[in-house]
């Protein structure tokens, strides 16, 4: 059985936070992600999760693409603290960033 737990955060008209929390059959996946508002589509920006059994940090652009950083916390927790703690400082130079295309 899946069991999903999700909410987003408004930090703006046009951004927000997201916080999602999976668990399926005793295993559990976290992410942590910016979005902004291109026309009517959210569109993602900056992307913390364990997927591929690593925390890691996904920066994208418009296209999608993503530069994957490595997260050395020993623990996902602190990873995972680490990430809200980032985005929910750093959200406009990352959305910046994003917009412009760097």
């Amino acid at each position: 059985m899946e069991q999903t737990a999700e909410y987003a955060i408004r930090l703006s008209p046009q951004d927000r936070y997201r916080h999602v929390h999976v668990r399926v059959r005793g295993r559990s996946f976290s992410s942590r992600q910016l979005e902004t508002l291109v026309g009517k589509t959210w569109m993602p920006v900056v992307r913390y999760d364990h997927a591929h059994g690593f925390a890691h940090r996904d920066l994208l652009d418009k296209r999608g693409h993503a530069i994957k950083t490595p997260l050395f916390n020993q623990d996902l927790n602190d990873a995972l603290t680490f990430a809200e703690n980032d985005l929910k400082t750093n959200w406009v130079s990352y959305r910046e960033r994003f917009l412009e295309g760097r």
